[in-house]
């Protein structure tokens, strides 16, 4: 059974009592919430995904709880916990799906050291894996839903997670944020693409997210080789010039955009230098996003002849 396919009753029902059991990726989140709002737009983006049994075991366990108290009927308020832990500071009801993913990335992010994870957008398409890391404000989150509009599989904006025994990218498909002017660049270049509500006066401006594909989230156990690593860089007005990076530049900057690089120590050092020896690496200024989208294809083109 999938997620969408509960009525919004029976979903809140088992949301609320025994929680949901779902798998992210190489991991298995246990929910509980009795938010009617918050519940139905997490289906609205994971519907497709599979609902696992009760005795399944989890990773995280979080809920996503009302702030109680006579402050509710003035300003409500939610709030993130994870195995008994409130991590954040409280937010307004209504940035309750926000708050989830911001608080699983959180959860990932800081606990998951069993594979090496980088910063980075992750896509896919005829079985090459394009690697997108990025420092803030580079750009990475629309170039990745540019080229999700394109029809390349949707990995991960936001974690490459690098499995160690084999060099192979796992599948992190979630809701990608789009932030402030992202959000009418994106509506424009792809109106076809889905996105969730609008929030607004977040901790990072107005954000939307970018409703994943339902055939990333179905195919979230696909790990893909890595064939290219791309860093772009957003310069609104530039030139578009995709240019090859030198392999020793790449594998400092990588290092410096890993989660966990020195926390998982030689393992880490073998998966990051067999990654930067067995793909290409380019670098992607850019001021304008079709030329950028082309730039990527071109190369899947030319690999592909």
């Amino acid at each position: 059974m999938r997620m969408g396919d509960l009525d919004q009753s029976a979903l809140a029902g088992l949301a609320g009592s025994e929680g949901l059991r779902f798998r992210v990726g190489p991991f298995v989140v246990h929910l509980r919430s009795d938010e009617p709002q918050f519940l139905k737009t997490l289906t609205r983006f994971y519907g497709p995904v599979a609902l696992l049994k009760g005795d399944e075991p989890a990773h995280y366990h979080i809920s996503i709880e009302r702030v109680r108290g006579w402050r509710r009927w003035l300003r409500p308020q939610v709030q993130f916990a994870v195995d008994g832990i409130y991590p954040f500071e409280r937010y307004p009801l209504d940035h309750a799906f926000p708050m989830y993913e911001w608080g699983l990335n959180w959860c990932i992010g800081t606990t998951a050291h069993q594979n090496l994870m980088l910063h980075s957008a992750v896509v896919e398409k005829s079985g090459r894996g394009v690697m997108l890391p990025a420092l803030p404000g580079s750009g990475k989150t629309t170039l990745c839903a540019g080229l999700v509009a394109r029809g390349w599989r949707l990995l991960s904006d936001e974690f490459c997670v690098i499995r160690h025994s084999d060099g192979m990218l796992m599948p992190l498909p979630r809701a990608a944020p789009l932030k402030n002017a992202s959000i009418d660049l994106i509506g424009e270049f792809a109106p076809q693409m889905a996105l969730g509500p609008r929030y607004e006066k977040t901790r990072k401006g107005t954000v939307a997210h970018l409703i994943p594909p339902a055939d990333s989230l179905l195919r979230q156990s696909e790990v893909v080789r890595p064939r290219w690593i791309i860093f772009p860089s957003y310069r609104p007005g530039g030139e578009t010039t995709l240019s090859e990076q030198h392999r020793a530049m790449a594998m400092a900057r990588l290092v410096n955009n890993s989660f966990n690089y020195a926390v998982t120590m030689q393992a880490g050092f073998h998966s990051l230098t067999r990654l930067v020896r067995g793909v290409d690496t380019y670098e992607l200024p850019n001021g304008d996003l079709e030329a950028a989208v082309t730039a990527v294809e071109k190369l899947l083109q030319d690999d592909l002849v």
